[in-house]
């Protein structure tokens, strides 16, 4: 028997029914098309599934769809919304950070929400925030590269970018199909 669920999304009110065996990288990749938290690992060691809830970074391989009730999610795709993510692509960009690029919006998930709570962190504290996440292509020292200068960038006094994450509100609901 599907569960009914009401949550936010990328920033619109959403609707819908879940099954309750459906795990949220599986309805939101296979129900709602978005695709770019990566389905990898499925036991939650990898960081590619990474989507932000309310706030936080979380595997979405390890969350149940019904347990969104009233959450407050952002996925890779949402991220363009959060001044954070932007300075954390940008910095990860001009470090040509990845190659395949199969784990980068997990990374960027995770590091958009570590920097936005820890600006100006240091190398081993972005290093243990990034414990979860795995490439298999780089080596790890373009990511940190590119972690430290958004970091910098986001330490900077004069910077004018939010605390707290907010997005644009949305004054729609849409239903899932």
């Amino acid at each position: 028997m599907a569960a009914p669920i009401a949550f936010r999304l990328n920033g619109v009110d959403r609707r819908t029914e879940v099954p309750p065996d459906t795990r949220l990288i599986d309805f939101l990749r296979d129900r709602l098309e978005l695709t770019a938290a990566k389905k990898a690992c499925g036991i939650g060691r990898c960081g590619a599934c990474a989507v932000l809830i309310d706030g936080r970074a979380v595997n979405a391989c390890l969350v149940m769809a019904w347990q969104m009730d009233g959450a407050d999610i952002v996925t890779p795709e949402g991220l363009e919304t959060l001044p954070h993510a932007k300075t954390v692509r940008q910095a990860l960009a001009e470090e040509n950070a990845f190659q395949c690029g199969y784990c980068a919006s997990g990374f960027v998930v995770v590091l958009t929400a570590y920097l936005r709570d820890h600006p100006g962190a240091q190398e081993q504290d972005i290093r243990a925030a990034l414990e979860g996440n795995i490439c298999r292509c780089t080596g790890y020292r373009s990511i940190l590269r590119g972690a430290m200068a958004a970091a910098r960038m986001l330490a900077e006094p004069d910077r004018d970018v939010p605390s707290d994450g907010s997005q644009s509100d949305a004054s729609q609901t849409v239903e899932a199909s």
